[in-house]
């Protein structure tokens, strides 16, 4: 349990205490990764919504708490080497809701073997097997992601925005494809207008504008951008 073992140059990971070209590197895709929980946990309250019967809408699943709740525990599991080993809830959740099993209890029950399997080490070896780690992810990632798509494209308003993130992260990469849609939607050049005429020029313009900026800026710096060399001289010698 010691932050100091994971982050050793001659135990855990064997990679030594972060820098801070460590973090530039992996910014725009942690950007990402947070972004994309709304989403997931939308495509998981869906599978929720299908599960429960009629009558049960108080027993949902917060939006806001469980993304609080997950940050606090990514924050922490970082700070302890990585082993974000919890992150097995969510893909417990949607076979779960597909068998029509209860999820609470079995949430509970998934989080103290999970808390054993941390402790007790080994099946940590397990788990990040190939095969178990496709399934984890085609089921706990995927399946949500795509059902929280179909839901959000069901009216057709947001079909523009889904063509271009297609588009754009195929040419360049996921993190810029998003944050250009991003920008484009909130400007109200594609997707819903009505949305984006009631935001403040803030959250039109401002804030969209800037987060693109940053991501540009920081996948340029590391060479993320293709055909654009690194502007950072040790990712250039890197290259």
């Amino acid at each position: 349990m010691s932050p100091a073992y994971w982050w050793g140059e001659n135990s855990g990971w064997h990679l030594g205490l972060p820098t801070a070209e460590s973090f530039l590197v992996v910014f725009p895709f942690a950007v990402l990764a947070v972004a994309m929980w709304s989403p997931d946990f939308l495509g998981h309250q869906v599978f929720q919504k299908i599960s429960y019967p009629e009558k049960t809408d108080k027993v949902l699943m917060n939006i806001d708490d469980t993304m609080t709740s997950c940050s606090v525990r990514q924050a922490v599991g970082s700070i302890l080497g990585g082993a974000n080993f919890t992150s097995s809830w969510g893909t417990y959740i949607v076979p779960a809701s597909i068998a029509k099993r209860p999820i609470p209890g079995g949430a509970v029950l998934t989080a103290v073997l999970c808390i054993i399997a941390g402790l007790w080490g080994y099946p940590m070896d397990l788990a990040i097997w190939q095969p178990v780690l496709s399934v984890a992810l085609v089921v706990g990632v995927y399946l949500p992601l795509l059902e929280a798509g179909m839901e959000m494209t069901r009216k057709g308003k947001t079909t523009q925005s889904a063509a271009i993130v297609v588009f754009s992260s195929a040419l360049v990469n996921p993190v810029f494809g998003w944050a250009l849609t991003m920008l484009l939607d909130n400007l109200g050049l594609i997707g819903c207008k009505e949305r984006s005429a009631q935001l403040g020029f803030a959250g039109r313009v401002l804030i969209p504008a800037v987060g693109f900026l940053i991501l540009c800026v920081a996948m340029g710096a590391v060479g993320m951008l293709p055909g654009i060399p690194p502007f950072l001289e040790h990712f250039k010698s890197l290259g």
